[in-house]
Order: structure tokens, then sequence, then C-alpha cells
């Protein structure tokens, strides 16, 4: 050890609220070998405490400052503290316990803590509960050394209610039980990041299969027999297969002892990649003979997303939260790869394009967009770094960066750094530095503006002609900022002519290039952007196009066409909203593919509801109506149909169409060929209520109706939110400035997403400003994507001018609020900020 690392070891690091980076640094320099054994006593009652006791063994160099174990309870949860053998006053401060460095020697230490455990990330239920620690939680149950370069093992034995099921990271070892109590102790887990540690436990029914060798158990609380029936085989191979791809292409087996998952009730995100026991969300896993094949593709998406996980993150994990998208961009990554050898009849470019473009430009474009990688000096911070940015920017950069490398240098840059990195941590520039060396490629300054800077490149073009034939293509790209930034990138350009297609490529290695490929080919009859879709940013549309979006037969092509068009609206280029609307629905029985046709619907949506002004929004929401009913009754394919029906339900207008989603709802007889379900009916009902449809109880006749007690509580709690009266809804809105309100945050934002809807507008405004007020209590509170979700669903319909102006003079007021919570209510109120624009200027 030289004499500078003994020098940031002996000084102290300050005791603070949260893991300072800091801390983890110094921690990481005196601290190793940790070990976890947990016994947790949990009661049948969800409001009761639950005792805890706990032991952690690690190896400790010698210096001079005290200990800090992370804690973020009250000091009453902690009852007493030994250190090896040793009772020891129990010092608490500001989310630490402190260990003075007196009590310690070098070496094995061990320290054992009675406590009660913390609620906060328990995710208590009236009969279940699950945790969630990700990314700094693990602290808000119990003591522990919560960053994630500390990996570890856990012991964990859990007291019961006899008959609950429950499961972790390892496998059970033993189990007994005395009266209505059993006691499961689990096998020591693998070494793990404290945020992957994880337990579920309650009344779950628990499905074993085999395959490929493989033992996995799937604990689920679905009781719709045909649900169960349709889904079971489909989610075992879809994980089979993606342990399978996995395995060949890193060369490395899968390296944890077990694997199995739980699928539970309104889970905060669509999965967390726990080791061995992956937490989804129950809806995504479990579907019905109505499910479209877009929704398949999605279940198929994200079981890939968290089995590549296994490898990508869990594995190998970040050093430190900054490089938390590099483990989301690899499972996406890998995610994309699986899905297109697991479901062969998918488009992967398609699905590719048509999940990740729109929701990267949803928050690049905006005021408050955020770089990939991001500095983090406080974990407490972490949480705001997820969202559009590293879950669907990410992936296109690093498609990017195959493109540049080659996809057999990119697989084999990988499977170097698995092996280097594997059970230990990794930066991002530690990939970078062996992927540099895999191409003759600058990746340095390639990562740059891809990686450390925020905003989308804007594109534009000049097509010159002689005698019939192209002789110049010049492409010129600067920031959507103005700025002279270059995002080096490869894409196409279709050239469009009567009978057929050709491709060019640009590379876009400087401000501007020519293309020279184009040269001599015949003048097109229109061109089309990223017609592969791979470039990223904000493309030129060719007028010429809009009356002939249908003759290209290509979908991705199209699927980009409809992005750049959607895109160049917003910005106020080109096109305006009621003008795009009508092109839009007049594609509604032409678009031959689902995920085209599922976004299609989705930008249509958008159009009539916050791109349209309401005393223009019914005229064009009737004609939407009416295009989308002729449409779907013309429709053979069952998916696509589905699509067109939820469209007319969600934009429905004019009285005949209420009527005629009551009449269904009512008899609940589907339309022909539509196959609607329990959930499909609740919408229904949800989607009257909020019209204020005047008919006496629907959603408690709905209530009655359903059969599943988690599905039944949801609607129960949402309710207030869509009564005709004004005096229950300000009395469910008050109630939620209660923490243990927002426990079920699923349900909180589904309720506010109806509770703000512009049919609501003028009587819902009025909560607007207590709703950022809470703002900052919520990212205290709840769990990473809950202050996005609560922006979204209270932001996302208000179009006016005094709504954006409410906004920026909230932000306006508070010059020294938290800059990560600024951004993320700036890329909430971009829909407002863009609409009153272009409406109402």
């Amino acid at each position: 050890m030289s004499f500078c690392q003994s020098s940031v070891i002996a000084q102290s690091p300050s005791v603070e609220t949260g893991v300072s980076q800091t801390l983890a640094k110094a921690r990481k320099q005196t601290i190793s070998k940790i070990a976890y054994a947990l016994k947790f006593d949990i009661p049948a009652q969800k409001n009761q405490p639950i005792p805890a006791t706990e032991s952690i063994r690690f190896d400790w160099a010698k210096n001079a400052a005290p200990l800090q174990l992370d804690f973020k309870e009250e000091r009453a949860h902690l009852q007493a503290v030994s250190v090896n053998g040793e009772p020891i006053p129990v010092a608490f401060e500001r989310e630490h316990i402190l260990i003075p460095a007196a009590q310690l020697k070098p070496g094995t230490n061990a320290i054992s803590i009675q406590f009660t455990a913390g609620n906060l990330s328990l995710n208590r239920n009236d009969d279940y509960l699950y945790t969630l620690l990700v990314p700094d939680r693990a602290r808000t149950v119990f003591p522990c050394f919560d960053q994630p370069d500390l990996k570890a093992t856990f012991q964990l034995s859990l007291t019961v209610p006899n008959g609950w099921q429950s499961m972790t990271n390892a496998p059970v070892q033993d189990s007994s039980v005395a009266g209505n109590r059993k006691t499961v102790n689990f096998q020591t887990s693998d070494i793990i990041p404290t945020y992957l540690f994880s337990f579920v436990a309650g009344k779950f029914t628990a499905v074993s299969q085999t395959l490929n060798s493989r033992p996995m158990t799937l604990l689920h609380r679905e009781t719709d027999t045909t649900k169960i029936r349709l889904s079971l085989d489909p989610i075992f191979k879809l994980h089979a297969d993606a342990l399978t791809f996995l395995e060949a292409y890193t060369q490395i087996p899968y390296p944890f002892k077990k694997f199995d998952f739980a699928a539970i009730p309104d889970f905060q995100y669509g999965g967390m990649e726990h080791v061995g026991a992956i937490d989804y969300r129950l809806s995504s896993l479990f579907l019905d003979n109505g499910a479209t094949r877009d929704q398949k593709l999605s279940r198929a998406t994200l079981i890939a997303h968290e089995t590549a996980h296994m490898w990508f993150g869990d594995m190998v994990t970040m050093r430190w939260f900054d490089d938390v998208w590099l483990k989301e961009v690899f499972a996406n990554f890998m995610a994309d790869k699986i899905t297109e050898v697991s479901t062969p009849d998918a488009n992967y470019d398609l699905q590719f394009v048509v999940d990740h473009f729109p929701a990267a430009y949803a928050v690049d474009r905006t005021e408050g967009a955020n770089p990939i990688g991001q500095p983090l000096a406080n974990l407490q911070e972490a949480g705001t770094l997820y969202g559009g940015i590293i879950y669907h920017k990410a992936p296109i950069m690093m498609r990017q960066l195959e493109r540049l490398m080659g996809k057999t240098a990119m697989r084999d840059g990988l499977r170097q750094y698995l092996k280097k990195y594997a059970f230990s941590n990794a930066t991002w520039a530690d990939l970078i530095g062996i992927l540099d060396t895999y191409t003759p490629t600058d990746l340095q300054a390639w990562n740059r503006v891809w990686v450390n800077e925020t905003g989308r490149p804007t594109f534009s073009y000049q097509l010159d002609q002689q005698e019939g034939k192209i002789s110049r293509f010049v492409v010129s790209q600067k920031g959507e900022d103005g700025s002279s930034r270059l995002w080096p990138q490869g894409f196409e350009v279709a050239l469009v002519y009567p009978d057929h297609v050709d491709e060019v490529t640009v590379s876009m290695t400087q401000a501007q290039v020519t293309v020279p490929e184009a040269v001599g080919k015949p003048a097109p009859l229109f061109v089309v952007f990223n017609s592969s879709g791979q470039g990223y940013g904000l493309f030129p549309v060719d007028t010429a196009m809009l009356s002939k979006l249908a003759t290209l037969k290509n979908p991705v092509t199209r699927a980009s066409a409809y992005i750049n068009l959607f895109e160049n609206m917003q910005s106020g280029h080109i096109i305006d909203p009621v003008r795009l609307g009508t092109i839009y629905q007049n594609l509604l029985g032409n678009e031959p593919e689902e995920l085209n046709l599922r976004l299609l619907t989705s930008q249509l949506s958008d159009i009539v509801w916050n791109f349209t002004k309401p005393d223009k929004r019914s005229a064009l929401a009737t004609s939407v109506e009416q295009a989308a009913w002729q449409a779907m009754e013309r429709e053979t394919a069952a998916g696509k149909k589905k699509l067109l029906f939820r469209l007319y339900q969600n934009i429905a207008s004019s009285t005949e169409a209420k009527n005629r989603l009551y009449t269904i709802w009512n008899e609940q007889k589907a339309p022909a060929g539509v196959t609607l379900t329990e959930d499909d009916y609740t919408s229904l009902a949800l989607a009257l209520a909020v019209r204020d449809y005047p008919a006496e109880g629907i959603l408690a006749k709905q209530l009655s109706r359903i059969k599943n007690p988690d599905r039944k509580k949801r609607l129960d709690f949402m309710m207030p939110a869509l009564s005709s009266n004004v005096a229950e809804r300000d009395a469910f809105f008050a109630s939620l400035a209660t923490e243990t309100n927002r426990e079920r945050e699923a349900w909180v934002t589904a309720a506010l997403g109806y509770l703000h809807h512009p049919l609501r507008a003028q009587t819902s405004a009025k909560y607007l400003v207590k709703s950022l007020d809470l703002l900052e209590e919520i990212q205290r509170t709840g769990d990473i994507f809950f202050p996005e979700s609560w922006l979204r669903s209270i932001l996302s319909s208000y179009q006016t001018p005094e709504t954006a102006q409410l906004v920026r003079k909230f932000l306006a007021d508070r010059p020294t609020y938290n800059p990560r919570l600024r951004a993320k209510l700036l890329q909430a109120a971009d829909n407002s900020f863009r609409s009153s624009k272009l409406l109402y200027q």
C-alpha cells in the first residue's frame, strides 16, 4: 500500500445522509470478503413489525476512521449492536451506524445487530411481500454496506406463516414447521451486490419445469385459468431459449446456483434482475387469448432482457451507479438479439425502431435531456438516473457501435470483458478500453458526444438533379440546439421510385458529407431518411412522401417515416397536427404490420388528445373513431383488430361511440373477431367513467365482476379518482399527500392518469401545484421510476400556455431545486411546452 493510499484511508469520510461516493471509495479500500447472515420473522399481518437479526463478517484494513454501516431508518429500529462478540453502545447518525475503529481488528471481523426491519422497500401486502432494493434500498431494510462494488454473500432465514411460499437468490437448504409458523433456511448465495439481494414470500402458487436440464420455478398469484394455461409453457420456454443463446454468445455457462422467477401483481417495473430470483410484473407474463402479437413480443423481449442481466449487471456489475446504463444497455442490446432468434417470425429491425426511437426522442428533444453517462455524488440520487435515455438511446448508440466495429469484433470484445471482470465490477471506461483494441476507430472520441453529452443532431440535405439524374446529394448535420457538434454515425436514405426503392448509405463522419453512391441514379419520386432505422436525430421529411406513405413496402422504412413525421410535427416543421392526424387515420386500414399499427395508433391518439385544441378535438376525434371502427371491421388479423378497437375506445368522443362502448361493456359482447377479457372490460368501464357516461354504477358493477383479488383491490383503489363527483376526486388527490396511500405506485400513477385526463383538465388543473410540491418527497420515499411516472401522469394531458407557465414559474421560484428532479420535470412538461406553442402562438 502506498503512502498516498494510506493517507486517503486515514481521512474519515464525513457522515452524511445517503451513500456518498467519497464514503464508498473509502470503504472499498478498507473492507472486503463480506458475508451477511440475515433472519427475518415475518408476521401474517402486514402492519406488524418484522423482528430481525443480522451478522456481517468482513475483512478490515486498519485505519482511524469509524466504520459506517448504512441504515435508512429511525434509531428506534436498532435494539443491539455487538462487534466481535462484544456489545457496544449504538451510535447512529444521519442514516449510518458508526462502529469505532478501536472495536475492530485487522483481518476478519463480525458485527451482530438486532433490529426491526425497515418497511420502505418491503412492499408489504395483505398476504405477500417482496423486496425491491435497487439502487440503494437494501439499507432501508437492514444495515449493510450498500454500494455496488462491495459484493457479498447472503445467507437468509425467513420465518413466515405456514402455507406461504418463499424465494431468494439461493436454493432452499432446509425448513421446519412449528405450529402455524414455518422457518425456511436458504443456502449461502453467490457473490452479489446488495441491490440484487431479494426475497419474496406469501401466498403464491409454485410451478416448476426443467428445460435443457435447467430446473426453474415460478411463483405467481394469477387466478385466470385461461391465462395460466396459455402462458406457463411460453414463460418457461422463453427463459430457457434466452439462457441457451447467452451461454453460446458469451461462452460462459449460466454463472449462478439457480434460476427462478416470481410474477408479482402491479410490480413497479416490467422486471427486476435479482440473481436467480427474477421479479416480473404479473400482467407482463400472463397473457390471455386476446393478447396481440405485439404483447407476446414484448413479453419475449422482457424475459430476454432480465435473463441477459444475469451476465450483464449481475455477474459483471458497474462499479458505481453513474454507470447504471452500462448494465441496461447490454440487457436491451442482448434482448434484441435473443428475440431475433427465439421469436423468428418477428421483424427484429422493426421492433428495434418502434421500441427505442420514440422513447429516446421523447426525452432527448426536451429541455431536461440528460446524457447517457451522468455523474453521481451520492447514491440517494441514483434513482433519478433512470429513464428513456439509458433504456432507449443507449441501445441505439450501442447498435451504432456494433455497426462501426462489426458484429464479430463486438462479440469478441464483450467476451473478453465478461471473462476479465466476472463476479467483479467494471466501468464503461474499462469496456471501451477493451473494445478499442478491436477496431481502428478512435472510440474515445466517438464516445464523447454519444455518451457524455445530451441532445440529438438535426439533419438537412440538398439533392441536385440534371437531366433527370442525381448530380449531387449532400447531407448536413448540426446539433438540434444549433451547436456544431457532430454525432458520428451511419444510416440509410431510401430513394423511392415508381417500381422500386434504392437505399444509399450515409457515413456521417463530418458536419457535411456528399453521398457519391447516389450520383448518377435517376431522380427519385421522394426520399425517406433513416430508412433502415439505425440513424439517430431529427431527420428531414420530403413532402412528396405524404400522399404515398402506403406505397412503401419495407415496414422499417414506413416506421421511420411515421417517426420522422411525428417528430417534425412536434418541432413545428413541415406539417401541422390536424393534417398529420388526417393522413394517419387514412392509413389505419392500410398498415399491414401490427407493430407499425401500434405506432400509428399511439401517435394518432397523442395528436387527438395533446396536439389538438379542445374546440377542434371533437371533430378530429369523431373522424378518427369512424375510421378506426371501419378499419377494424375490415381487418382480419386479430391483433390488429384489437389495436384498432383500443384506439376507438381511447378517443371515443361522439355520443354514438360512447353508447356503442357502453353496450359492449354492459352486455360483455365484443365486436366480431375481437377478444375482450376481464382486463379489457375493466379498461372499458374506466373509459366510460372518465367520460361521465350517464349510467349508474358502472365501476361498482365492474368491481363485482372481477374475480382476481389483486385486480379487484386495484380497481377499488382507483374508483374515487374516476368519480363524477368533483369533491370525491378532490379527497382522493388530497389522500396522496400521505405516504402510506402511495405505497402501490402502479395504482397511484394509473389513477392519476384518469384524474388528469384531458376531459377532466378544467377541474384537475388545480392539483398541479400541490403535485409538484410533493415531488421531492416522492423522490425520497418512492421507487426509482415513481418521480418520472408521477410527473408524466399529472402533466402529459395539459396543453395550455397556463400549464407551461405554471411549470416554468415553479422552477423559477426554486433556483436551487434538485437539478435531476428539475430535468425530470422539464422532460415530463415537454408535451405541454410544445403543444401550447403549436396551438396557442
